[in-house]
Order: C-alpha cells, then structure tokens, then sequence
C-alpha cells in the first residue's frame, strides 16, 4: 500500500478520533445542547441548515433512510448529485470525467440501485471513455446527467417498505425536484459561476435560476428552473489495455533473449507459470468539452383542503464532444506480422512480469478519435392525492421518462509504423516510461496502408422509456394503526443500435506527403503526470477534420459505407428489451408502545409480476438471424420495519425484507456481438433467461440525537444473496465457438485468433455483511467563536466472499472473491464552519479498491481499482442578505484514476483530469 493511501486513512481515522473526543465534551454540556422548547426554535438556513432538515426527516422514519436537502432556494450544497450522495454512510461513488457518475451502496454497484425522480423510476444514460465505463447500457443511472441546482432534496432508502417498488438489493434514491408549494410565497434566484480546471486551463460558464409564485391566496402556484453549463477538462494518462503472457498471439520471435530464461520460457503458453508483459503500453489523452442544460417546471393546485394536484416536468440536454489523441505500441498483441516479429533484446522480470524490455520490430500506431455525444432525458408526471374522508385517502401518479442516448461521430483513423527498432518500455514506476525509438514527430516516419491502418467509423444509439402508473389508499383506522394497499404497473422498453464499415482496415493509401497533408502536431502531454523524466510530450497523429474533409468519410458511400444488421460487428449492436412490472401490496404502520417504550413501525407484503421480451441478432447454424425471447416470472416479497425509542434522544431501529434486483438490460438479449477492434478480439452474448438476484435482508441501527443538529449512529446489515449475475470471461479460439467463419469477413482477425469471450450467467451466491458509523455535530457547546464549527464522519465497512464460476462445465475450478465493485472500507469527513454572513467547508471522501472482473482476461486472476482519496473545499460570504460569494476547490490532489489487472497490480490505466475551481456569485430577489 502506498504511502498516500496510509496517510488519507490515518487522516480520516484521526477524524474520527476528534469526533469521538468531541462526543466526550458534548455529553458534559447535555443541559446546553438540550432540544429548545417550541416557542425558543430559531429557523436554521445554509448549510447547518441543510443538516438539521435532513436530520428530522431521518429520525422521523420508521425504516433506515439518509436525507440530504437544500433548506435554501436552488442551492443544493454540492456541485454533483453524486458528490452530495457520497456523504451517506454506505454510499461510494464512481467518477468519468472528473465528476461522480455512478454510485455503489453498501457494496452493491449501481445495478442493484433503484433510482426515482419525483416518486417515479427513471434511468439516465450517458456515454464515457472506455476506462470509465463506455456507454451506459445498464440498470445504472448516471448522475452526471443532472445539474444538482434543480433538485432540493435526495433521500437514500436502505431498507424496504411494501409501498416502495421493488428492484434494488441496495438503496432506492429518490431525487425530488423543486415545486412551488415548497416555499411559502414569490422566489426568484439567479446564480452565475465561472469554473476553471488547472489541466485543460480553461475558463467555462455556468448559470442557474429559479422562479416560483403563488396565487389564489396560496391554492395554486408555478415554479420553473434553469441550470446551464459548460465544462472542458482533459484527461491524460497511461492506457496499458490489459497484460498478457508471452505465448499469447503467436508469441515473441524465436531470436528473442532474456538473461536467465530460455525461448520456451518466453514464449510459454500456460498462464499460471508463464511471464507477463503489457499488451498495448501507451499513452493516452481525451480532450472533453460538454454542455449541459437543465429545466424543471411544476405546477400545484389545491382546488380544496382535500385535493392536492401537482405536474412536474423535467428536461435535461447533455452534449459533448471527446477529442482522443492516443500513441501505442499494437504490435505486442497483434498476431501474424505483429508479434511473432518482435525481438525481446533484454529485459527486467520482476516476479512473472516483464516489467523492463528493450525491444526490435515493434509495430507502433498513432490515433486519433473524435466523438459527439448527446443524451436527451424528459419526463412528465402528475400526481394527485385525495381525502375522500379525515380517515381514508387516495393517492394516483402517472408518468413517463425517456433517456435517448445517441453517438452519431464515432470515428477513429490510425497511422502506423511497422518493426521499430530500438523501442523500450519501462515499469519499474507507477507511470511508465516509453521510449519510441525515432522521431515521433516526423510524418515520413508514419505510413496509411490498407490491411494495417483504419478507419472506424461506428455511430450508436440507446434509447430507454419508462411508463409508470401508481394507484394506492390508506385508511387511518385509529391513532394507532393505519392501513396501505394499493397497486403499481411499470413498463419499460429499450432500443439500441449501431453502424460499423465493413471493412475498416480498407483505407486510402497515403504517400508521404498525403500523410503530411492530414496531419497535426499533439503537444503538451505529461502535465502534471508525476512520471520519470523522458516522457514524451508530443507525438504526430491524424488531423480528423482534415483528413474527413479530403477523403468524405461520412459520405455512407464508397468504402466508406455503413452497414447495420448486415455487419458482424454492427450486428450485436442491435437489441431491444421489452419488461412489464406489475405489483400490488398490503401493509400496516403502526404505533404502540412496548415494555413502556413507544415504537412505530411497518409491516406489509409485495407480490409483483415480470414479462420481458427481449430480441438480438444470433447465430443458428451457420447463419445469423433475428432470435427473440420471452419470459414470466413473479415473487412475493415480505417486509417490515419497527423503530423504538428507547429514550427521549435514542432510537433502535430493525428492518428485515425480501428483495430483488433484475438483471442488467442489455444481458437480457438473446443475440452475441462480435467485437474487433485494432488487436483486440471479443465476442459477447447476452442470456434472456437469467434469474434475478434475491436477497434475504435484516438491519439494525442505533442512533442518538442529543441535539437537534447532531446524531451518532452505529449500523449493522446482512444480506443473504441467493445469486449474482457474473459476466463470465474465457478466452476461446474463435474456431471453437460454433459461430460461421463468414463473420470475420472483412476483418483482420482469423478463425485461428483467440477471442476474450463473455457471457452474463448465474453465479452462487453469498453472504454480504457489514457496518455503518454516522456522526454528524455541531460543535456550539465549544466556546465563541469555536461555537460555529461542526463535522460530518461516515465510516462504512462492508465484507462478502462470493464465488465466481470460471467455467459452465460442472465441476470446473471456482474463484472464491470479494463482490465486484465492493469496497471493504469507505470513509467522508468533512469539517465545516459557518456564521451568518461566512462558511466555509472541507472534506475528504476515502474510498477503497475494488474488482471490476473475476476472473479478467488473458489469464489475469482480476481486474480492479486502487484506492481513491479526494478533497473539496468550498467557502462562501453574504455581502448582503440578499447576495453570496462563493468559491470552491474539487479533487484539489489532483487524484488519479488508478486501475489495474491480476492480483500483482499490473497498471491497466492511469489517468487525471487536474483539479477544478469555481467562482460564483447568487443573488435572491
């Protein structure tokens, strides 16, 4: 372990410790910190604020659910959703870009997290780098789609209800919007901020308001909002695409020389003894720059005391375009003329990697790739409640949201440089050093032929749709008892698709001079990268713009045509998942008392019924055809909640549930895709008939709020899990995989070449346990000025033992791991301070590494993440009542995106996108 990631969780336990002191002193001042009698309540804004709201709203549920809100007007306490989520004990978080884009709780990734907007299921897709995940095809939704300005508040629920749709093994979140009944007359807000990133050195604007009025003395009211921002950050690093062991593709020419190890050692083809060496050591750098809009519009209506009407309306537009300059040495993995031509001329082996090599006959490429992204996210709602009686009420939602998703330019064009001679790499440090051996800069060095270099030219498209419908009532029978019922339809539909060439290594035969003419200089590479002297800072690579322009790559025509459900690798781009949830529940809430001690709590049943349909391209014999599938299956899901105060400040709290999580979208298509792209092989194939994860669940938290704005909670979880869908990785000769020899038609690939093979399957499953600890203090029993400080401390710790299957043959060998995308410890801190006119805060957010696969490809046992720590601050002043000042620092370390393949930690990615500051200034008329 590094000793940075020692010294961030030794920060973060000392934190601990000082609350814990803190703890000590406060219960000495216990008549101090006592809960004001009402008439003495003095309304609390800003951040404190924030806390106190969402801390009554916590203790004031029967289950266990986390609040975070925005006691002022359209300004939620942090730039992201997902940043703001990750002070919720349990919750971590995975960034693209520079920003939270997906969240994990309790362990358990954004698959098995629900996630509704004004009370309805909504998924929000974007697209990423391939390092940060790619284009989201999943059940996960993606917090980057949404500015933070227009929502007030988000509640994480970790425990079920009967009323709360089933579908998540973690956490249901519920993102709510502003709407005019909110506020008790006319607002209008207006925010302008300037943010600046130290990587891409660039100045970006971003702007919010807010608008809200009632009428008809407070019955009916409108509210509208605006969030619009711009971004540009860079993203710079090392990109390794795995490791591999010697033998692999072909394996190193037969005059290679290692001291101590022979030819057969090299090239040896066993991956449990054979030596290892990065498949593709290059550097990498995206250039990011999006634009995102944002709207919301509500309006209420109470015709009478009895009836409350509301339309909410969301609109969020997110572009962005991805500029890609990436320099590689292909020829590592490459078969045929790659490989089998390289000469290894000395070397360093540390363990069983080749982590030093001077080497002959390497074939190297330059690329550029430039892609336009855009998802488009709408939803409309309208939700009606009703008291039929003082007794008997009714509740109805209606909605639907859709998320298109669509890449229209995804292009990437190569240059190459067949055998270089003198070329090295070195990973004796974490960022390696490479040294190309020639002039990189020189376009004579450079050739574009057909059968080596490539054009790809792939626009895609996702689209989701959720319907919903929700229809419920409640009886009050007593003081004391208070009965739910009600029913729930959900329909949900997603549509992909995409287009390849046909051939993409056919490309225009370039001279010299034609090469020069496409051209442009990269420059300004390694900023900040903390790497060994030598590295390259600049590189020749195509000039997309110039080089479209000449040659009319986008005409669909020529060689330059696109094909769909025509083409073997835009074939399994085309997929469509059809599922319809019914449910209906029943349940109690009570209150009554026990053993003197008054409780409240909730007990109810779920039945809910599944059909999907699903559809995708697959090989039957030996031809491809349309294939679809369809299944029905239902569940009865049981649970119950019970909260006790066990004093006037102390609160216990057990929840037991059955719950469920479906799997993801796109594995459900009975279709495969073949993927081919430079010297990477694939073949992916979905499953429609896999079963979803069920989970036996009990929870049991105490908690003490000695004040209003303080509690201390200690947590503990266990989850039996009857199975996990695992995405099953092997790598098979293409010849063995019973598809026709017609799909590689057009590709550089062979019958012969192995291909990284996947396939979503049911795995056993495990147990899932682990614990939570919440402290949250105002620090007003200290002394003056002291007096306004406060913190925030959230430690999670979460433990699984799962097994993974590394074969569907009965009897195969078993990979005994921890859940991928767990982290065993997560910890926040944040130190606040905070006046009438002045605040200012700091936080740190741990989070430690994680597996992304079991088993990964090529032999690698895993892959993974190393552990993150990331610190914010931000301050602001009230020159007026009316008019702030604000400033904030994201990712002030400038932390890496740090990730890895097999147990040994081999670099897989290395990255940064420098750190961001902001300049703001809001004014409330």
């Amino acid at each position: 372990m590094s000793r940075k990631r020692v010294s961030a969780r030794s920060s973060l336990m000392s934190a601990a410790s000082l609350v814990a002191l803190l703890t000590m002193t406060a219960t000495t001042t216990s008549a101090q910190d006592a809960p004001p009698a009402e008439d003495d309540v003095v309304v609390v804004t800003g951040f404190r604020g924030s806390l106190q709201s969402a801390i009554s709203t916590k203790r004031n549920e029967s289950g266990i659910v986390d609040v975070i809100k925005a006691e002022d007007i359209a300004d939620f306490p942090d730039l992201n959703l997902a940043e703001s989520l990750q002070r919720v004990p349990g919750v971590a978080i995975t960034r693209a870009n520079g920003e939270g884009r997906q969240i994990s709780v309790r362990g358990l990734g954004s698959e098995y997290t629900r996630v509704r907007i004004n009370g309805m299921e909504a998924i929000a897709t974007t697209g990423g780098t391939v390092n940060s995940g790619g284009t989201n095809r999943t059940r996960g939704f993606d917090f980057n789609m949404f500015a933070s300005e227009l929502f007030n508040s988000l509640s994480v629920r970790k425990s079920a209800s009967a009323d709360v749709e089933e579908g998540s093994l973690g956490a249901t979140v519920d993102l709510q919007t502003a709407r005019p009944f909110d506020f008790k007359g006319g607002q209008l807000v207006v925010s302008a901020q300037a943010s600046y990133n130290d990587l891409a050195r660039d100045v970006t604007p971003r702007f919010t308001m807010l608008a809200s009025q009632r009428w008809a003395d407070g019955k009916l009211g409108a509210l509208a909002s605006v969030a619009y921002e711009k971004r540009h950050i860079k993203e710079e690093g090392a990109n390794i695409t795995r490791w591999t062991y010697g033998g692999a593709n072909g394996g190193f020419n037969a005059a290679s020389t290692l001291p101590n190890y022979t030819i057969a050692q090299i090239n040896d083809t066993n991956t449990a003894t054979a030596l290892y060496h990065p498949r593709i050591p290059s550097y990498v750098s995206y250039d990011i720059e999006s634009e995102r809009l944002g709207l919301t519009g509500s309006f209420q209506m109470r015709p009478t005391e009895q009836t409350l009407i509301t339309i909410d309306a969301l609109y969020s537009d997110v572009k962005t375009t991805r500029d890609e300059a990436q320099f590689q040495a292909i020829g590592l993995s490459r078969a045929g003329s790659g490989k089998p031509q390289t000469i290894i001329r000395d070397g360093v082996v540390e363990g069983r990697n080749l982590i030093y090599a001077e080497l002959d006959n390497v074939d190297v490429r330059t690329q550029s790739a430039w892609d336009e992204l855009e998802t488009e996210f709408s939803q409309v709602s309208l939700s009606v409640r009703h008291d039929f009686t003082d007794r008997l009420r009714g509740t109805l939602l209606l909605g639907t949201a859709v998320s298109k998703f669509s890449n229209p330019v995804s292009t990437i064009v190569t240059f190459d440089r067949a055998n270089t001679q003198d070329f090295s790499y070195d990973f004796r440090s974490r960022m390696p050093l490479i040294d190309w051996g020639f002039d990189v800069k020189d376009p004579a060095a450079w050739t574009m032929n057909t059968g080596t270099s490539e054009v790809r030219i792939r626009p895609n498209a996702v689209t989701n749709r959720f319907d919903s419908a929700q229809m419920g009532a409640e009886y009050t029978v007593n003081d004391g008892l208070k009965i739910k019922a009600g029913i729930d339809y959900r329909k949900f539909a997603l549509d992909s698709e995409g287009y390849y060439r046909t051939s993409e290594t056919v490309v225009n035969t370039l001279s010299p001079a034609d090469l020069a003419n496409v051209s442009t200089q990269y420059t300004g590479f390694g900023r900040g990268l903390d790497g060994p002297d030598g590295v390259v800072t600049g590189w020749l690579r195509p000039d997309l713009q110039k080089f479209a322009d000449l040659y009319d790559i986008y005409c669909n025509c020529g060689i330059y045509a696109l094909t769909g459900t025509g083409n073997s690798s835009a074939r399994g781009q085309f997929i469509t998942v059809d599922e319809a949830d019914l449910g209906v529940y029943v349940m109690a809430e009570f209150r009554t008392s026990l053993f003197g001690k008054p409780i409240r709590g909730d007990a109810g049943l779920r039945h809910v019924q599944t059909e999907q349909h699903s559809g995708g391209y697959a090989a039957v014999g030996s031809t491809i055809k349309w294939v679809e599938a369809e299944r029905t299956y239902d569940m009865t899901l049981p649970s119950a909640n019970l909260a006790m105060d066990v004093s006037d400040d102390v609160l216990l709290r057990v929840s037991a549930a059955q719950t469920i999580a479906r799997p993801s979208i796109s594995s459900l298509t009975p279709g495969g895709d073949v993927a081919i792209q430079g010297a990477n092989r694939g073949f992916s194939s979905g499953n429609p008939f896999i079963e979803p994860t069920k989970s036996n669940n009990v929870d049991l938290s105490l908690e003490w709020y000695p004040t209003r704005s303080s509690i201390y909670a200690v947590g503990f979880f266990y989850k039996e899990i009857n199975t996990f869908v695992q995405t099953l990785r092997q790598d098979i000769p293409f010849n063995q995989l019973g598809l026709p020899d017609s799909l590689l038609v057009g590709t550089t690939a062979t019958p012969n070449d192995i291909f990284a093979v996947s396939q979503p399957i049911n795995s056993p499953g495990g147990e899932l346990k682990g614990m939570e600890l919440n402290i949250q203090r105002d620090l007003d029993f200290l002394p003056g000025w002291a007096s306004h400080f406060g913190v925030l401390f959230n430690y999670t710790f979460v433990d699984s033992n799962i097994e993974y299957l590394t074969s569907t043959t009965p009897g195969a060998p078993t990979i005994n791991e921890t859940l991928v995308g767990l982290s065993k410890n997560a910890a926040n801190f944040t130190l606040y301070y905070e006046t009438e006119k002045f605040s200012v805060r700091g936080s740190v957010a741990y989070r430690e590494g994680y597996l992304t696969a079991v088993p990964s490809n090529d032999g690698n046992s895993v892959a993974g993440t190393n552990a993150t720590t990331n610190y914010d601050i931000s301050a602001s002043y009230n020159l007026t009542p009316k008019f702030k000042l604000s400033i904030e620092g994201i990712n002030l370390t400038d932390e890496f995106n740090d990730q890895y393949v097999d147990a040994s930690n081999r670099l897989h990615v290395r990255t940064h996108t420098g750190r961001q500051f902001f300049l703001s200034g809001r004014y409330s008329f």
